[in-house]
């Protein structure tokens, strides 16, 4: 299943991925600016990703999970 938003489908799994990080993001108090800055990347970057706009290279998602301090199966878990 796809989501669709400006003209653009979405990838389901992108989104979840995105709800993911956003969720555990905010779980630790943290801003889009404040992990940006963990990972050396922008926060227009951050923020496609969270909205599940870009599909992230593993290795981007595993320095997400390490910033987070999380497992990364939590963050591309199915379901």
């Amino acid at each position: 299943m796809a989501q669709k938003k400006n003209g653009r489908t979405r990838p389901q799994v992108l989104v979840q991925l995105g709800g993911r990080i956003r969720e555990e993001r905010r779980r630790r108090g943290l801003t889009q600016e404040a992990l940006a800055g963990a990972l050396d990347l922008s926060i227009a970057y951050v923020s496609l990703i969270e909205r599940g706009g870009r599909n992230p290279p593993y290795t981007t998602v595993m320095a997400i999970a390490r910033a987070l301090s999380v497992p990364p199966a939590r963050l591309v878990a199915e379901g």
